[in-house]
Formats: C-alpha cells, sequence, structure tokens
C-alpha cells in the first residue's frame, strides 16, 4: 500500500482538532468529582455533628461537624443544629468548589439525626 504525499500530517491536525473535546470531557470528569467529593463531605459533618450533640450540646456538636470536613471545602461549610430533647438533628452545608472560572454551583446539603442519650 502506498500513502500519497498529501496525507503526511493528517493525524496531527485530526488529533489537534479534537483535542479540545477532550480537555473540556476531563474537566466535567475533575468537576464531577469535586462535586462528589463535597457531597460526601456534607454528610460526614452532619453525621458527626448530630453524633457528639447527642452526646453534649449543639455548640460542641457544630465545632465537631465542621472540623469533620478537608481543608478542601472548610470555608465553605456551615452546619446549622435543630433537633429536640429526644433527638440531634444536624444539617451541613457545604459550597462545591469551581474548576471553572466564573462558574459557582448551588451548595450542597445533608442531614442526620441521633438519639440524645
Amino acid at each position: 500500500m502506498t500513502r500519497r504525499r498529501d496525507d503526511k500530517g493528517a493525524t496531527a491536525v485530526e488529533y489537534i482538532g479534537f483535542l479540545p473535546i477532550l480537555i473540556l470531557i476531563g474537566i466535567c470528569l475533575v468537576q464531577f468529582g469535586l462535586a462528589a467529593f463535597a457531597m460526601q463531605q456534607a454528610g460526614t459533618a452532619a453525621r458527626t455533628a448530630a453524633r457528639v450533640s447527642s452526646h453534649d450540646d449543639d455548640g460542641a456538636g457544630k465545632a465537631a461537624g465542621e472540623a469533620a470536613v478537608s481543608d478542601l471545602v472548610k470555608g465553605g461549610t456551615h452546619i446549622a443544629m435543630s433537633g429536640s430533647a429526644d433527638d440531634a438533628t444536624a444539617t451541613a452545608t457545604v459550597d462545591i468548589p469551581s474548576i471553572i472560572p466564573g462558574f459557582s454551583f448551588d451548595p450542597v446539603k445533608r442531614t442526620s439525626t441521633m438519639p440524645r442519650d
């Protein structure tokens, strides 16, 4: 099989044309991973805050929930305590970090309830 002379470099040009699509897919995958990580951290913060608050007061639970999250999302974490004399409820709100400049995403919320001792 013989190659035509004018086909030289065609593969490189096709690759360069497809490269922006590959980069976009990679950025979307990383952003999706950050969103999943923020959801997991919100669940961890809510469970920790509710568990500590069920044994202690709501202030200690809130502090424990905020301390339970990673440094990546710590600045955008807010814990709201509620409940009754029988149970402690914590709602953790965590901002999703964005790697895409100019885009912001809605924060994720997770709630956990534990019975008080």
